[in-house]
């Protein structure tokens, strides 16, 4: 089945050099996964070469097609695809391949290779963003949209393996997109029989393409995935369907021409020199090159350079008519496209008086009202419980019943959700959310930690924060993490103390634009006087004095509901002639960007400090110090009305003094 590079047809010749390079890139590194390339080309080469709209020279034009490699582990795939097709990559950078410092990390990393849309190597994760992706889509267009001009208008198509539908998240993201009708959303799924283990049927037995219809899906299989004409054929009635996100099942043979074709021992590692050669052999290619591109399939790929220009140029007339027409649209698109907030939009953020005590969750749920008309690029919702997290616009439309609508019910899908924000965001245009009670960010960590990764602006919005919650219990009662999410990297972490505090979270995450969640609560709190602390100017610190006295004796440190006890404890304190100064932690991230003079000024060298928080003491010992203490939470809670599981477990007035007490020289 050889033949020479010379007698192949323009198309062939092309893929094989895509899957060659592939190749020679998981070699020269000795390290990657070279199966999935090699069976997967003839999909990427008419997608970048042919059916997608997309821009090599403007990697982020707004009405781009997106393309999500869901199956990360075959990024030489991509970063062969991206190079061939124009973007600004080399054959140098394919040959830095899993290097320090390069730009073709081992799983794709956005930021990092222009061309790449969103991290992935997790697998299943992809799914959920490109169903985000297709959600974004499907909202802008009907926002913005007018008829004869169509300036949202696009596909997101995205390349899964067997390990992604594995995955539980495909399943959720699956019955999302299906009871959303996302119409432009088309996977191709790498359908070769064989996962890491060896064949699939050790574990995989679903009848998918069952599955996907019973999700409300389009399905397709596509018998030989070397059939350019059948895929393409697959991928144009997949369009045709409008009403239905696609699946088109494409038989591969994963490791194609290789010795090693068909079998687990291709997929993760690389094949070796006698191998290589053999590989190259059977494509006709010259056995003793390396990194080789015949001058006509280069040619061939870069059309793509030109044709996006043309997409490009044309979409640009598009929309200098309807900026012509419908300028204040026109304005505000390219305002969200650019990441920016509406001038003096932070003027409707409400302020909360002292007096009526209020429950952060509820403060949270007004402040979003409260802003929707002046960010309304803010579109989210929660994983069934909009009623108890109070993440629901009023009046808003449902996204499922009218696509301008910007709440969305993600039903029972916490990960899912939060996999699907994460798509939403890097889309562009949106500041998206998701929401769910605190102990269920166990469900979300995986898309909390991509988002961090990937620096996307997406808001996490936890409610019912701690053992304060009460009567449900210890399954519902968070104890680990805050400390688990305050360990991620570029993840800020907010828990606000009163209804003021709230509303200054709600301004920072949202001009910080990048990953942060909110620990809110489900009990009232009371209000700090709006006159006497300028909350956000306070948040802005991460952690500022509440309440101070000359020469402090002690430090009492709170975040959250925990701030109260402490104040209370104060007071008791005082009444016995100890002198205790309060602080108020709303978040650890943005406290460790201060300057250490500042630090020191809330946090006095040789004063003793208790923190008092209702979770893990795990992480505190670096703001007290082994001479200061914690009121924390190294058990679980219990099942009791919330004052009762509060009091019992130590977080009362009385129990923070006595502790405080003890740490007084």
């Amino acid at each position: 089945m050889t033949s020479s590079v010379a007698s192949l047809s323009l198309d062939q010749l092309s893929i094989d050099t895509l899957r060659l390079l592939a190749v020679d890139t998981v070699e020269k590194a000795k390290s990657g996964h070279p199966g999935a390339p090699l069976g997967c080309a003839p999909i990427a080469y008419l997608l970048f070469h042919k059916l997608m709209k997309h821009s090599p020279s403007h990697f982020k034009w707004a009405d781009r097609d997106r393309f999500v490699l869901s199956n990360g582990h075959a990024s030489a795939l991509l970063y062969g695809s991206l190079y061939l097709s124009g973007y600004k990559l080399t054959l140098d950078d394919l040959k830095s391949f899993r290097q320090w410092h390069s730009k073709t990390p081992g799983h794709p990393e956005s930021g990092d290779t222009e061309g790449v849309e969103v991290t992935t190597g997790p697998l299943g994760q992809g799914i959920g963003m490109a169903v985000g992706m297709a959600i974004a889509e499907k909202h802008l267009a009907a926002v913005y949209n007018k008829p004869g001009f169509e300036i949202v208008n696009h596909y997101t198509y995205a390349l899964c393996g067997d390990g992604d539908l594995m995955e539980g998240v495909s399943h959720e993201a699956a019955a999302l997109a299906g009871k959303l009708a996302l119409g432009k959303l088309i996977f191709l799924y790498d359908d070769n029989l064989i996962s890491l283990d060896g064949p699939t049927e050790l574990s995989y037995g679903d009848n998918y393409l069952e599955r996907f219809e019973a999700y409300h899906w389009h399905v397709q299989r596509v018998a030989d995935g070397n059939d350019l004409n059948a895929i393409e054929a697959a991928i144009e009635a997949a369009k045709a369907e409008t009403s239905k996100p696609s699946f088109i099942a494409v038989r591969t043979v994963i490791g194609y021409g290789s010795p090693r074709a068909g079998t687990n021992k291709v997929h993760g590692e690389a094949m070796g020199a006698a191998d290589v050669a053999a590989t190259k052999k059977f494509f006709g290619f010259p056995e003793d090159q390396s990194f080789y591109v015949p001058d006509d399939a280069l040619a061939n790929w870069r059309k793509a350079v030109d044709r996006g220009k043309e997409y490009e140029a044309e979409w640009n007339k598009l929309f200098a008519g309807y900026k012509a027409a419908f300028p204040e649209l026109a304005a505000e698109f390219e305002r969200t496209q650019a990441g920016r907030l509406k001038a003096g939009w932070e003027k409707t953020i409400p302020s909360f008086p002292a007096g009526k005590p209020v429950a952060t969750r509820n403060a949270g749920g007004a402040v979003m009202n409260a802003i929707a008309e002046s960010v309304p690029e803010l579109l989210g919702g929660a994983a069934d419980l909009t009623a108890s997290t109070k993440t629901l616009f009023k009046p808003g439309a449902n996204f499922h019943l009218d696509p301008t609508g910007r709440n969305v019910y993600f039903g029972v899908r916490e990960f899912g959700m939060c996999a699907a924000v994460n798509g939403m965001a890097a889309h562009g245009g949106l500041i998206p959310f998701g929401s769910t009670f605190f102990t269920f960010s166990d469900y979300c960590k995986p898309a909390i930690r991509l988002a961090a990764l990937m620096k996307s602006h997406s808001l996490f919005i936890f409610t019912h924060d701690s053992i304060g919650l009460g009567e449900d219990g210890p399954t519902h009662q968070p104890v680990e993490h805050l400390m688990m999410l305050r360990a991620v990297p570029d993840l800020t972490d907010f828990r606000p103390a009163d209804a003021n505090e709230t509303a200054a979270v709600w301004r920072l995450a949202l001009e910080r634009k990048s990953p942060s969640f909110m620990a809110l609560t489900r009990q009232d709190l009371p209000v700090i006087d709006p006159t006497r602390q300028d909350a956000y100017a306070n948040v802005s610190k991460g952690a500022y004095v509440l309440e101070d006295v000359e020469n402090p004796q002690i430090v009492l440190i709170g975040t959250g509901s925990e701030v109260w006890p402490a104040v209370e404890a104060a007071k008791l304190l005082a009444a016995e002639g100890i002198r205790a100064r309060v602080v108020s932690f709303p978040s650890w991230r943005i406290f460790e960007e201060q300057t250490a003079s500042y630090k020191a000024s809330v946090l006095p060298a040789g004063v003793p400090k208790l923190a008092v928080e209702a979770g893990a003491t795990l992480g505190w010992w670096k703001y007290v110090g082994t001479n200061g203490g914690v009121v924390g939470l190294d058990r679980f809670g219990a099942s009791a009305p919330g004052p009762v599981v509060l009091k019992e477990l130590g977080f009362s007035a009385e129990n923070v003094a006595a502790k405080a007490k003890a740490l007084v020289k």
